[in-house]
């Protein structure tokens, strides 16, 4: 009996999809010495995580944004990413004025987290007619939530993001001040009706570590785990029309044999090759890059729009945080729209830009918009965060779908899908074992 790595056509597992769920299910299966071809349609990795490039602009489509506390940034090759960090805190606008708030420390350590988180209230005391005992408040919940573990946040009752967070004793003006745009910004949720678990490991997140964004662009990531798997693993150019347990039959290179199957493709895709998968609903995202002849802010800050006065949900001059992006003496704004695309939303988002940047913005030039419709699912409770991803013996889905819409989510889920797979198969994760053999 043949192994399945002795036929061009053959593997032990195919993963259809190259986004960095499926790449990062290809690592834990390489590594345990399983044989594995991923099936991309795209000509390039990366999924959504994809970066354009116009006239030496690096343009990312999505426009997800990082945290250093990211478990899985630290595992595999994600280990070696170079990413670049936004300055400590946000600066909202709010109010007519953009404040510096929300700063946290830079250590993973939790210990550290917990402590630094109370600085968030030392930054709101410059704040006009500053609020101590709501200062107090915010800096003590983050600092209880930085230091809180997974399993007890998931343990918590469930239910939507605002109602959780007003009943934690913080006034309307904190959580609408500051939480609102934040959580705007890392869940694409202007209104708060993600479920408040989602949402605490997202502000978890944020408490212990930094904002980043991948250096060279979001398609650095997927690129670093593609070009770290065993060559020849990646087939980009090939469309999947049908798969079973034990093979995939494709447009472009007829039938690909193999012992299991993992989708890792969109919600909707995966529903389409495994019928019966439910498909949640989606926020539309919108990203817009402008360029000027000066950075609007010469800080690499995430700005954040409190007052709710125009389209943009945040905004940043990604030149500062990352000079990469733009060509020498450019300056790049990237800014997110949550919800349906305005018909002039070239004005509309300049116009707003004007005054969450105190600059005119007439002589900006429009570069590209990255509209996408699915652009992340609803997280709305009840929401299972770890949905399943075995479908039967055989056969796996994974995604942000499965977990959370996140790239930390989108990376854990592959993990899972990648451990369920080699339980099945006998195998303990990171063990070396010899190429399994094809199915008769």
């Amino acid at each position: 009996m043949l192994s399945t790595a002795q036929h061009a056509d053959h593997a032990d597992v195919v993963i259809v999809g190259a986004g960095i769920a499926g790449l990062s299910a290809a690592h834990r299966l390489t590594s345990a010495g399983v044989t594995v071809r991923v099936l991309e349609a795209a000509p390039v990795v990366g999924g959504r995580m994809a970066t354009e490039r116009v006239d030496g602009f690096r343009l990312d489509r999505a426009g997800q944004l990082l945290s250093t506390a990211f478990p899985e940034l630290r595992r595999t090759a994600l280990r070696d990413a170079e990413l670049r960090l936004f300055s400590p805190g946000v600066l909202v606008h709010a109010e007519g004025r953009l404040q510096r708030t929300g700063e946290v420390g830079t250590s993973p350590h939790a210990a550290r987290g917990v402590g630094v988180a109370f600085t968030v209230a030392r930054a709101l005391a410059s704040a006009p007619r500053p609020r101590h005992l709501d200062q107090a408040r915010l800096g003590a919940s983050l600092a209880r939530l930085a230091g809180t573990s997974v399993r007890r946040v998931l343990a918590r009752p469930e239910r939507a993001a605002v109602d959780a967070l007003h009943s934690r004793g913080l006034p309307a003006r904190t959580v609408h001040g500051f939480l609102r745009p934040l959580l705007a910004a890392l869940l694409c949720d202007p209104e708060l009706t993600t479920s408040s678990r989602c949402a605490d490991l997202v502000l978890r997140g944020y408490a212990r570590g930094r904002l980043c964004v991948p250096a060279g662009g979001a398609s650095a990531l997927p690129e670093l785990l593609a070009a770290a798997l065993p060559e020849g693993t990646v087939r980009t150019g090939t469309r999947v029309t049908d798969i079973a347990t034990n093979r995939v039959t494709t447009e472009e290179h007829g039938e690909f044999r193999c012992r299991s199957v993992v989708v890792a493709t969109d919600a909707r895709t995966a529903a389409d090759l495994l019928p019966g998968l439910r498909v949640p609903s989606f926020r539309p995202v919108t990203v817009v890059h402008h360029t000027a002849p000066e950075p609007p802010l010469t800080d690499p800050s995430l700005v954040l729009d409190a007052d709710r006065v125009g389209p943009v949900s945040h905004t940043a001059v990604m030149s500062e945080v990352d000079p990469s992006r733009a060509p020498e003496g450019r300056a790049l704004i990237s800014s997110t729209v949550v919800g349906g695309l305005p018909d002039d939303v070239d004005r509309q988002v300049r116009r707003h830009l004007a005054t969450l940047y105190g600059t005119p913005t007439n002589d900006w030039e429009l570069l590209s918009v990255h509209h996408d419709a699915s652009g992340i699912a609803e997280m709305k409770p009840p929401h299972d965060l770890r949905r399943p991803v075995r479908v039967l013996a055989g056969l796996y889905v994974c995604g942000d779908h499965r977990d959370t819409a996140t790239v930390q989510g989108a990376l854990f889920s592959g993990r899972r899908a990648a451990h369920a797979l080699l339980s099945d198969l006998g195998i303990r994760p990171g063990r070396v074992t010899p190429a399994l053999e094809a199915a008769a």
